[in-house]
């Protein structure tokens, strides 16, 4: 996936979060976008996302040469951040088997595959509601990193998770990113983006 911004600003009442963003996000790159907390990474991801709209300017998303239009585009994307909730009234083993009907695993693995990826077997079973924030963080990224789509979105990756988890993270990272597509990691956390040949600064679409 390829993606255009023009020109995208983004404003909340009198306030402008991002201003004059400019950029070419092309297939098969890795981002990392920076700056401090409440600059508007967060926002920026969900511009890219679409769940947001620009308050001025225009973004494009691109399959191949083909325009995407903006009711296709949840097919295509991967979204892992620490403010979207899971189901948790399912088990682990359901959550991993609703989430495959919608979006595939890469390379046709299982929800049992993913069981093992997660090293949470014993789990299975477990309603989501008794897992910790670490746990549950964990299902986000696999669920994202593991998905078969063209954009895979990471906002603060590592946020809730120890150094086991965040050593769990990369090694994640290193296995199922690098598989063609476009990956942007929104973070101030150096490990969070390790994989990201390009930095984009918030500060300077102020």
């Amino acid at each position: 996936m390829r993606i255009e911004l023009r020109q995208v600003g983004k404003r909340y009442k009198t306030e402008w979060i991002l201003r004059q963003v400019t950029l070419q996000l092309d297939d098969t790159q890795a981002y990392a976008i920076t700056g401090p907390n409440g600059s508007g990474k967060s926002t920026l991801l969900r511009i890219l996302s679409g769940h947001l709209t620009p308050s001025r300017g225009s973004i494009a998303h691109y399959i191949g040469t083909r325009t995407l239009p903006a009711d296709e585009l949840y097919r295509h994307l991967a979204y892992a951040a620490p403010y979207i909730d899971l189901i948790e009234e399912f088990t682990l083993l359901e959550a991993l088997r609703f989430h495959q009907q919608f979006k595939p695993f890469l390379d046709q693995r299982t929800p049992h595959d993913l069981l093992a990826i997660l090293g949470l077997e014993s789990a299975r079973n477990k309603p989501l509601r008794q897992f910790s924030s670490g746990m549950k963080q964990r299902l986000k990224l696999a669920l994202a990193i593991c998905s078969n789509a063209d954009l895979l979105l990471l906002d603060e990756p590592t946020a809730t998770l120890d150094r086991q988890g965040m050593a769990w993270y990369q090694e994640l990272m290193q296995q199922f990113a690098p598989s063609g597509r476009l990956t942007i990691v929104a973070s101030n956390v150096e490990e969070d983006f390790f994989c990201c040949e390009t930095t984009i600064a918030i500060p300077d679409f102020k």
